[in-house]
């Protein structure tokens, strides 16, 4: 079919073997790629119940049939795996070059099962896997090691494009359960641990490189639409604001709107937000756009520390979660040492929303007395000392690398922690949002805000943030279309720029597809419900579509509440507009 590849590649880690096997176009009309194709896969091959350090839990790495070719925001690549921090169905996406190097290889995805006997890279190109000894490299932070990894394992081919490699960090090797797979050097899957996957796997690199380009069905009109797409959205406002900002531009705008996770959780505005905000970031550092490939909105923001202890630091970032997560939940004014967590955490290789909310859930039990540990909010090198432990598994950080779950349950604290399903929720709170209280609940991965990012329609006014009624159906049609993003992997802040039409149009160019905007609504509630029938697989019920207590039980100081009843409303909702019974079990699936 055009757009695919129409083949998966399937590695055995323990017998060192593979094979490739062919994708049937019925397959792929009804699913996709990306997302679509690895959830289908997931449900198909990883067995019910199954531990996700265990050989049997499969690793899915996806690109779609946008990636590679003259499509805007088309370079990204998925991982599929099920969590080893929520034990649920889990999503992480990433940006960069290598998803251009990855999709080089040819295949619509790749498939990691068993384990292997030591650590290894491997070698993925269009003919297959090579096996390749790690050792050397276990150990290795990210930046080394990725660099490390192409240098000695990629293939000198005739015609092969540029290698690309995604890797882990000490985490990954440790099992700390929100590692991160790295590429770029700054880009990340970051979210619920799908690096303590590869890790478990002792699989330490993967190098991609190879020959093969998806064949369109229009290449002339893809090739003008391209064009013309960017032409008119080059100056869009919005894509002006990512270019000039990137997402550092939320701070301001999350602190005025009173949902700016200050204190861990405690208040919606905070005193200090403007020294951690992006114009003063901007306006004190050496900052400069940096963009994936095949992007205008150049959203990275590639920095160069200009004063005080880590002068001279370079990296891509923070972005806005980050800045949250260590800034204002952690109380840390410097934004100098806001970017140095951010670069600790990229190295190491561990998820910084995570890492901030446990360091900052600490402070906060520390300041109530309930625990003996010496770290208090504001403070940069306890939280530095912290995320060390954390990483190497020591002390106190052996059980706040299990993750929230784990850790508020061994120090009594499970009214203080603030998560859904085992995942702290990004920067937005939803007592002042009240969709991104949806938002959070229904995410099959835990409290993500990229399943919807419905914080965005509340922000614009399309939907007041206080308002109950309708909240669900307009979230639903956010997700449907962020589904098939994910499912053609084209970034999210494409999202105002590649509408229901604009999807229908560019499809049809690439695939020869002609799907409706409804037809596409039906498949992207199809890979709604397949994760939906995934989690319920693994334990799911509808108690774990909850917000925490004390999120309704406690009122921001600014005003923002919200009761169990107005959840409970939406949540109810949702399922009806799902197809799901009201304990969100999916019906005549």
């Amino acid at each position: 079919m055009y757009g695919f590849y129409n083949r998966i590649l399937i590695v055995d880690l323990s017998a060192r073997s593979f094979t490739i096997e062919p994708i049937s176009d019925m397959l792929l009309s009804q699913c996709f790629g990306g997302k679509g194709l690895a959830t289908h896969l997931l449900l198909e091959r990883n067995p019910p119940g199954v531990d996700p350090f265990a050989p049997d839990n499969h690793l899915i790495i996806a690109t779609g049939p946008f990636c590679g070719g003259r499509l805007w925001g088309g370079s990204r690549y998925g991982v599929y795996t099920k969590s080893p921090l929520t034990g649920y169905y889990t999503e992480s996406y990433s940006g960069g070059k290598v998803p251009e190097s990855i999709d080089s290889a040819g295949f619509d995805a790749i498939i990691l099962h068993g384990k292997s006997e030591k650590p290894t890279v491997l070698s993925i190109h269009p003919e297959g896997a090579e096996f390749y000894d790690g050792a050397d490299l276990w150990g290795m932070e990210t930046f080394e090691a990725e660099e490390e990894a192409v240098k000695r394992f990629a293939l000198d081919t005739p015609g092969f494009r540029k290698p690309g490699a995604v890797v882990i960090g000490p985490a990954g090797e440790n099992l700390v359960k929100f590692a991160i797979i790295a590429n770029d050097k700054w880009r990340c899957a970051g979210r619920t641990g799908v690096g303590a996957v590869l890790g478990a796997k002792l699989v330490k690199a993967l190098v991609f490189q190879g020959d093969r380009v998806r064949e369109y069905h229009d290449p002339a009109a893809v090739a003008e639409y391209a064009k013309a797409f960017s032409k008119t959205n080059f100056d869009q406002p919005g894509v002006k604001a990512y270019r000039q900002m990137g997402t550092t531009m939320m701070v301001s705008l999350m602190n005025h709107t009173g949902a700016l996770p200050t204190k861990y959780w405690s208040k919606g505005t905070w005193e200090y937000a403007d020294r951690i905000s992006g114009e003063t970031y901007h306006e004190e550092q050496e900052v400069t756009p940096h963009a994936c490939a095949k992007c205008f909105m150049a959203c990275g923001r590639l920095t160069t520390i200009s004063k005080g202890r880590h002068q001279g630091l370079k990296l891509e970032g923070p972005e806005y979660e980050t800045i949250y997560s260590f800034g204002s939940l952690c109380l840390i004014k410097e934004m100098e040492e806001v970017a140095n967590l951010n670069d600790l955490c990229d190295r190491l290789g561990i998820d910084t929303i995570t890492a901030g909310n446990l360091c900052a859930l600490l402070m906060e039990a520390k300041e109530q007395g309930r625990i003996e540990y010496e770290i208090e909010y504001g403070n940069a090198d306890h939280v530095i000392e912290l995320i060390e432990k954390i990483c190497q598994r020591d002390g106190i950080g052996n059980d706040l690398a299990d993750g929230i779950i784990a850790v508020s349950k061994k120090f009594d604290i499970e009214d203080l922690a603030i998560h859904v399903k085992g995942l702290e929720p990004a920067g937005y709170d939803p007592r002042t949002l009240k969709g991104m209280g949806l938002a959070f609940a229904t995410s099959p991965r835990g409290a993500c805000h990229l399943r919807t990012t419905f914080y965005k329609p509340e922000l614009a006014g399309l939907i007041p943030p206080d308002q109950i009624e309708k909240k669900a159906e307009m979230l639903v049609d956010y997700e449907d279309r962020l589904n098939i993003f994910d499912t053609l992997t084209l970034c999210r802040f494409y999202r105002d720029l590649y509408t229901w039409k604009e999807l229908v149009e560019i499809l049809e160019l690439v695939t020869g597809m002609r799907r409706t905007e409804e037809e596409l609504h039906k498949i992207a509630a199809k890979i709604a419900t397949m994760t939906r029938i995934f989690n319920i697989r693994e334990g799911l019920e509808a108690k774990d579509d909850k917000l925490p207590g004390r999120l309704h039980r406690e009122a921001l100081p600014e005003g923002g509440s919200l009761t169990e009843a107005d959840m409970e409303y939406m949540l109810q909702d949702y399922y009806e507009l799902r197809g799901w019974d009201t304990k969100g079990v999916p019906v005549n699936h």
